[in-house]
């Protein structure tokens, strides 16, 4: 039963990857040879051998998983790395300090001896992908196990499969996926490269440059780039820090084109997509863009308001917060945009015509029922689901309990000197007050736990409670003599964590678990509901391409937005007394000399993109990189629920003003050079 099981989702499956009719998706560069030739008819001149092999060298040999969530991609032979200034920004700060201010000065190593090294920072390069459905429900029956059994039968089974390739060589990570919400499972193998290096980084007033207030806009004009070079040891196998390591060189890296783009041209998106929540039933979309965000957007409004009244009074706490104040800047924004593209493009309603459509559809069959079963799970969920969101957005951002929790969880071995570097405890303090109040507030009573009420009840109100928590905590400054469990940082942090985890998780985990089962069942029916529908797998971190084309949208009425920005764009935004906008004196001089009025900065695609896809290769028709991406339109950032083909927009860096800065900032030709320099026929290494 099981094996026919498999053969008819494997069908389902293959059938569902037919013509694309729009620029969506996020496909499985295994599976690409399946899309090729679409993507040649767009414009595409390479094949799918090109793209992903497990025999050749590819284009997937160039590009990283990098960090724990952002893409980058591998530009000269001897593992020169581009990502996202915004990817590399904790490394800048972490090297950064009132004398050395490498955020507001830019970093340029002039050598391969000034690269600094980065603790804890890895890349990931995708050896091989692997089906492994069998494999993973092996020992399962569906219809007679329960969804709790089913969970233990495929962890065990993807715990064996993982451990098998780990130890197939050496530096080897591996992870098994669930695709289609558990209908199919991949195995994915890299291999960890832990010695990365920074190499350079243009100024924050060019890598940031319009800060939260361009944050997801267009027209964008932000240099939003990092380098860093990947090490090796001298078996270019990978290894420890060590200063005998040497350059990494690759099985592939990218070549660029300075030829530049213009509307319509092919682009690829080669990259790591974080997550996306396509097949969503209209409940989970409605509790999305009408509660669960604006309680968050409304919480993170409050914390940025007191983090950017701190930091402007002075350098050395905007030091401090620059990477803190950026985190919660990034997610705000995406929330705000897409609340309002949820809304605007009516999305509850279109799922739950979707629906009605599906069950009249699903009569008689198994899948009858489904979408009002979900409809009935979410309802039960939704109290908890916000409390969890309340939980998450104010009582786990205290950052004082934070740093005590890592304290008494490595039994008093944490070093806490890196919190500190970061810390300013009027900021903290003050947004515990704000977010308390605002928790305090909106949560029911029978879902708080007896400890949060006793306490309000002890200290009457959160503000004399704060006075307790930073008044007294051995933790409120760095190298207290004394740290004890009944620390008031401690007890807050435990206690609600308590509460978190053993009251709220467990009733959330029954529910998901009945969404998870009727997720699987919904998505299968969909398959078979709409056998010529374009289905991908949500995005989950692994590699995927997506393609499209240069385009530039219409966000509103009489509106029309041109794909491409240009470096004159940045001096009309150019203004001394906003942080934001203060561009380098000597990218004005450039300026002011001629010559550059038309220098590219950024430009705009179709590409499906999310979280993940921060330093993407943007890559044209011959396989070359002319971009890195960045980010999307604000207007289009529901695009993680619902893709709009005319609005949705990815924010690409134009390699060649990447190239510009390299050289006109930061004076490192030899960075340039060593980007540009052609293939020889005696490099076994060679470019596509």
């Amino acid at each position: 039963m099981r094996k026919n099981f498999f053969v008819a989702i494997c069908s389902l499956l293959m059938l569902s990857l037919g013509v694309a009719r729009a620029d969506d998706g996020m496909w499985l560069p295994s599976l690409i040879g399946q899309r090729i030739g679409d993507m040649q008819a767009k414009g595409f001149k390479l094949g799918a051998e090109d793209i992903y092999s497990v025999n050749q060298a590819s284009l997937k040999d160039a590009v990283v998983l990098f960090g724990r969530g952002c893409t980058g991609e591998i530009v000269s032979s001897d593992g020169l790395l581009l990502t996202n200034h915004h990817c590399g920004y904790s490394q800048i700060q972490s090297h950064s300090s009132v004398e050395h201010d490498y955020l507001k000065d830019g970093f340029w190593a002039m050598s391969r001896d000034e690269e600094l090294t980065n603790p804890g920072l890895t890349v990931k390069i995708l050896q091989r992908m692997e089906d492994v459905t069998q494999a993973v429900l092996a020992g399962f029956t569906e219809g007679s196990m329960t969804e709790s059994w089913r969970d233990s039968v495929v962890k065990h089974n993807a715990d064996v499969i993982r451990k098998e390739a780990e130890a197939a060589g050496k530096g080897l990570k591996a992870s098994v996926e669930a695709m289609y919400y558990g209908n199919q499972y991949f195995l994915f193998v890299y291999k960890e490269f832990r010695d990365v290096r920074l190499v350079g980084a243009p100024p924050s007033s060019i890598g940031k440059f319009g800060g939260d207030t361009d944050n997801w806009m267009w027209p964008r004009h932000t240099g939003d780039f990092s380098i860093f070079r990947i090490y090796a040891g001298k078996d270019n196998e990978p290894a420890e820090i060590s200063e005998e390591n040497v350059p990494y060189h690759p099985r592939r890296f990218l070549r660029i084109s300075t030829e530049g783009v213009k509307e319509g041209d092919f682009t690829m998106v080669f990259g790591f997509p974080g997550s996306t929540q396509e097949y969503l039933h209209s409940e989970a979309v409605r509790y999305i863009g009408e509660v669960s965000d604006p309680v968050k957007i409304d919480l993170r409004t409050r914390r940025l308001a007191i983090q950017k009244k701190y930091m402007s009074e002075s350098p050395d706490v905007r030091i401090r917060y620059s990477a803190k104040n950026a985190s919660v800047a990034n997610a705000w924004k995406k929330w705000q945009g897409e609340a309002r593209g949820l809304a605007r493009n009516h999305v509850v309603q279109a799922k739950r015509d979707y629906e009605a459509r599906f069950e009249k559809w699903a009569e008689g069959t198994p899948y009858e029922g489904v979408t009002g079963k979900l409809a009935a799970v979410y309802s039960q969920l939704e109290k908890y689901a916000l409390a969890i969101d309340y939980y998450k957005e104010s009582v786990a951002t205290v950052e004082i309990a934070s740093a005590a929790a890592s304290f008494f969880k490595s039994d008093g071995k944490a070093d806490l000197g890196g919190f500190y570097k970061n810390y300013y405890l009027p900021i903290d303090k003050e947004c515990f007050i704000e977010v308390m109040n605002v928790f305090d507030a909106n949560m029911p009573a029978d879902l708080l736990p007896e400890w949060y009420l006793a306490r309000k009840k002890e200290y009457r109100t959160i503000e004399k409670w704060a006075e307790v928590l930073f008044g007294k905590s051995a933790f409120r400054a760095e190298h207290s003599p004394v740290y004890k469990s009944s620390d008031p940082a401690y007890q807050f942090h435990l206690n609600m964590e308590d509460w978190y985890r053993n009251t709220l998780l467990p009733r959330t985990k029954a529910l998901t678990d009945e969404l998870n089962l009727l997720y699987r069942l919904y998505v299968r029916g969909q398959m078979e509901f709409e056998p010529q529908k374009d289905f991908f797998p949500d995005a989950n971190l692994t590699l995927r391409v997506a393609y499209g084309k240069v385009s530039g949208y219409s966000p509103a009425d009489a509106v029309r937005y041109e794909p491409v920005s240009t470096l004159k764009g940045i001096i009309e935004k150019d203004n001394p007394e906003i942080f934001d906008y203060n561009i380098p004196q000597k990218l004005r001089d450039i300026y002011a000399a001629g010559g550059h009025e038309d220098q590219p900065v950024c430009f705009l695609a179709t590409n499906h993109t999310t979280g993940g896809n921060s330093g993407s290769p943007v890559l044209n028709a011959d396989g070359e990189l002319i971009g890195l991406n960045f980010d999307r339109v604000w207007e289009g950032t529901m695009s993680d629920i619902h893709f709009d083909p005319e609005i949705c927009r990815n924010i690409t860096l134009d390699i060649r003003y990447l190239l510009f800065l390299v050289k006109e900032i930061g004076n490192a030709q030899w960075l340039v050079d060593e980007m540009l320099a052609p293939a020889t026929e005696e490099d076994p290494r060679q470019q596509i």
